[in-house]
């Protein structure tokens, strides 16, 4: 790979499906894992955004994820923190809230309808996603490795990173899928 198609002050845009925003921010707030969508050079002006367990091969650190010094993951993948990509992200409905509001209804309609608010919740992140993300590209070395999402206040102004390779702060547009 050149050292150009190595440089994410490249990317314009990042594609990201509806869908897989929705079950990355399901999976982070419900699970211990981190779920995030995840760039991976050779980067180019558009990129696709894909859904990736940041767990599985490295460790979070301050709300972006590092690979691990050894690890088989892509050097130079950029993880988005799902977060980062929904406006006013919907607080995700409780099993004890559903059932707060239901107290008479037995335990099946309880379900349905926990499962009708999760899929209501489901449907407000598709439909809140940002028209742009800052993604921090900094790199920590001469290969990048190891770059994360912009965390608190992404997608808003910022440092565009345009003619500065060495910024760590690089704004792009999010082109939603599905």
């Amino acid at each position: 790979m050149t050292d150009d198609t190595a440089d994410p002050t490249r990317i314009r845009s990042i594609a990201v499906h509806r869908e897989d925003v929705a079950n990355a921010l399901e999976a982070t707030l419900r699970t211990d894992r981190e779920v995030v969508l995840r760039v991976t050079p050779p980067f180019s002006g558009r990129m696709r955004a894909r859904l990736h367990a940041a767990d599985a091969s490295g460790t979070a650190v301050g709300g972006a994820t590092a690979e691990p010094d050894g690890s088989t993951a892509e050097p130079g993948a950029i993880h988005v923190d799902p977060r980062d990509l929904v406006e006013d992200a919907p607080t995700y409905p409780e099993v004890d809230e559903t059932a707060e509001e239901h107290p008479d209804a037995d335990v099946e309609t309880r379900r349905r309808r926990h499962g009708e608010a999760v899929e209501a919740w489901r449907e407000r992140v598709r439909e809140s996603l940002t028209d742009a993300v800052t993604l921090d590209v900094g790199r920590e070395d001469e290969g990048g490795g190891g770059e994360g999402s912009g965390g608190e206040g992404s997608g808003g102004e910022g440092d565009s990173g345009e003619g500065d390779k060495g910024g760590t702060d690089h704004e792009v547009d999010v082109v939603a899928l599905g």
